[in-house]
């Protein structure tokens, strides 16, 4: 049989380099899984099998720097992780049996203690007793935040299975965005980051361990180790094992292209991941380190992370061209470079061996800085929305539209700024024209009189701010003053009953208001997540800032996951929380499932958003950051095509809204053992969730802030024919008033 596509010319910047233990490291784990009880009789692997993976060369690659010793250990982890997915697949995938499958992964965490003296149960087949083995002689030499991350990697590794069986059960191919997010965590790369920790001898600083510099080296790294995977490996899994979780195949159905297509669409991914990991390690870890204060250890330690986590691209990349597990032409025979016609070879010509893979990557990585604000786009485009949920408005509309006006005026967010060129953020027509109530009633159908006055405030704060931010700070390139703004806000939200100081603007006076309002009657813990909720929206208009400092369009993995928290969905969805009792276990909120649920409902408000906002962003403001640009630029194509693309991940992201609810949903009832209350208030969010996304596609249909006529009135003076035109008056284009 034909191989289904040419592999394509792969974007790898970094030479590989081979450890020189891999022959002790290579005979160690032969010894170690016969040991376990991994070769001849566990009905997975023979001897043969093993020797043919040469997973030790798979670690002497990727660190290329560790000693000896620790090479054994974690070559003996990596043999420990592809036996559980071979076994798993053999006892559970082929056999479709869930049950099984969700009893077997149950009992694995019991062998990872976080306790020195904790006693684990005998181990009853070979992977309970590697990962007994592995963890006793692991945890030792790390520290206790370690431990931790590295465990909850480690169950996301084994627990997320299921997600892939489940699949397999229903014939479901997820969608990209879905894939993109459960890859990360049945595909095992934050695990390996963690083991790439432990080899280098460089834990990250628990201080700065969940800041987004340090979590996008991660997923970056995460997401190009998959996706390469997934390249090599197409053959095998969809073709002998009937997997559908391989993004080849995710792409080539969502795009509905051929394989050789979706594969050149999933290098192109994993190019720009790649690229996203060298401009957060070159650009936002060194500014993490000096804004954290961190000390001169913590920062090599860091620097020493990033740089395991570089070797391990190159030599995973390496590996996979040699392993006879994948699809490689030949295995070691293909793992010699293409080169270019004409190009010298032999010895001291190696780097002329970069050129052609690389021309390609550097093509894309100059379009993603090279937009030219303001271009004339026309009157957005609207196709036909898919929302299959009923829109109900709350009866108390009428006054909260006036009730809120009062309040923005009170709170002084209608005045004139006096650090805002041009002086005003809104006046009371566009704050009428926004219409944030009518969004609020939608949201919201059942709200008192009094819900509804704090549910639109809430908007109204949060869409004032988004406004503030590029007209205070990014026009002006303040970065270090956005910086200290956002410090700030946290003050004005008190989780102890700490008094916050005076406000000393019309966002910290009208933030107090509504903290006090909002979170005086919640318990200390749901005070401090709804609080973190608000930190991340206001962190993401500094991400925001920073792109468009460097007229920098979004990587466009970056773009969706940063998305949901500039279009403030984790505030708004915490507003819809507040009718769910307490009762519920924060174990569900934090769940597969929930996250897969509030996620797709975000990316679908947060999309039709760009698809509305397109000309006011694109035209009007000089933005960068909107759905439709972003993928304009990663499969340099025309508006029509882009909106294509858009909308058939919209209705991609609502059919997983639907999928969830229905099957994964009762799955995870029957999971916690949920009673009737419990599970009748999930059923409510799911339905505020509903609510949720009707509503907003009905604000966005009927207020006045995204049709041509109106954003000429707000953007535009009043003189004759909008201004000067022609070659040289580009620069006289109006702030807006």
């Amino acid at each position: 049989m034909s191989q289904p596509f040419e592999l394509p010319d792969f974007y790898v910047p970094y030479p590989a380099r081979l450890n020189p233990h891999v022959d002790q490291a290579r005979a160690h784990s032969r010894e170690w899984a016969r040991q376990m009880g991994m070769l001849e009789g566990s009905g997975v692997w023979e001897t043969a099998d093993l020797d043919a993976h040469d997973y030790a060369l798979l670690c002497a690659y990727t660190h290329p720097d560790a000693t000896a010793e620790d090479l054994e250990l974690v070559t003996d982890w990596y043999v420990w992780v592809f036996f559980f997915d071979d076994h798993f697949l053999e006892m559970f995938k082929r056999t479709q049996d869930r049950a099984g499958g969700k009893a077997y992964l149950d009992r694995l965490p019991l062998f990872m203690p976080l306790a020195d003296s904790a006693t684990v149960p005998p181990p009853t087949n070979p992977v309970e007793a590697g990962l007994a083995d592995l963890w006793a002689r692991t945890v030792p030499s790390m520290s206790a935040d370690w431990r931790a991350r590295f465990a909850v990697s480690t169950e996301n590794l084994l627990n997320e299975s299921l997600w892939e069986l489940s699949n397999i059960n229903i014939g479901r191919v997820p969608n990209p965005v879905e894939y993109i997010e459960m890859r990360r965590k049945v595909g095992g790369a934050p695990w390996s980051a963690g083991l790439v920790e432990f080899a280098a001898h460089a834990e990250v600083p628990a201080s700065v361990a969940g800041s987004r510099p340090l979590c996008v080296l991660r997923d970056t790294f995460s997401d190009a180790v998959h996706l390469r995977n997934d390249l090599f490996s197409y053959e095998r899994e969809t073709r002998e094992e009937g997997e559908l979780s391989n993004g080849v195949l995710v792409l080539e159905t969502f795009l509905e292209c051929t394989t050789q297509e979706a594969a050149d669409a999933v290098n192109d991914l994993l190019t720009s991941r790649l690229q996203q990991f060298e401009h957060t390690a070159l650009a936002e870890v060194p500014a993490l380190c000096v804004e954290e204060g961190l000390d001169p250890a913590a920062c090599a330690d860091i620097a020493a992370y990033a740089k395991g986590l570089q070797d391990w691209q190159s030599g995973g990349h390496e590996w996979h061209m040699r392993s006879s597990r994948y699809m490689n032409g030949g295995g070691a025979d293909a793992a010699g470079p293409v080169r270019l016609p004409f190009v010298p070879a032999g010895i001291g010509t190696s780097a002329a061996e970069v050129l052609r893979p690389h021309t390609r990557a550097q093509v894309r990585r100059t379009r993603s800085f090279s937009h030219v604000p303001h271009e004339r786009t026309g009157p957005s485009l609207l196709p036909d929305f898919e929302m299959p949920f009923e829109h109900r408005l709350s009866p108390h509309l009428g006054g909260a539209r006036e009730r809120v006006v009062e309040w923005a005026r009170a709170m002084g967010l209608l005045e004139p700024q006096p650090d805002v060129p041009g002086g005003r953020v809104w006046d009371e027509e566009l704050m009428r024209d926004n219409d944030l109530p009518l969004c609020a009633a939608g949201l919201h159908p059942d709200a008192t009189a009094d819900e509804l006055d704090l549910a639109s405030a809430w908007l109204a704060w949060g869409t004032w701010g988004d406004d503030y931010y590029p007209v205070r700070f990014g026009r002006t390139r303040d970065l270090a003053g956005a910086k200290a703004c956002t410090r700030r806000l946290s003050l004005f939200m008190p989780v102890d009953g700490e008094p916050p100081p005076p406000p000393t603007s019309p966002l910290e006076r009208s933030l107090a208001d509504l903290w006090v309002r909002t979170a005086g009657p919640m318990s200390p813990a749901k005070r401090r997540r709804f609080r973190t909720a608000i930190e991340v929206m206001a962190d993401s208009w500094l991400w925001e800032l920073d792109n468009q400092a460097q007229n920098r369009i979004p990587d466009p993995v970056d773009y969706v996951e940063m998305r949901r928290r500039t279009f403030g969905s984790d505030l708004t969805m915490s507003l819809c929380r507040l009718a769910q009792p307490d009762t519920i276990p924060e174990e569900i909120y934090r769940s597969g499932p929930m996250k897969s649920l509030e996620n797709a409902a975000a990316d679908y408000a947060c999309l039709l958003n760009d698809v509305f906002s397109y000309q006011k962003e694109i035209e009007f403001e000089g933005e960068i950051h909107n759905g439709l640009l972003v993928v304009r630029d990663f499969f340099d194509c025309d508006y029509p095509t882009a909106l294509r693309i858009v909308d058939d991940l919209m209705k991609s992201r609502m059919r997983q809204f639907q999928h969830v609810a229905a099957h994964e949903f009762p799955v995870l009832y029957d999971d916690f053992a949920l009673d009737e209350a419990g599970r009748a208030a999930l059923d409510g969010y799911v339905r505020e969730l509903e609510n949720w996304m009707a509503g907003i596609l009905v604000w966005h249909r009927d207020c006045r802030r995204y049709t041509e006529a109106d954003l000429r009135r707000h953007f535009l003076p009043t003189w004759p024919f909008d201004g000067p035109k022609g070659l040289g008056t580009s620069a006289a284009r109006p702030v807006p008033r």
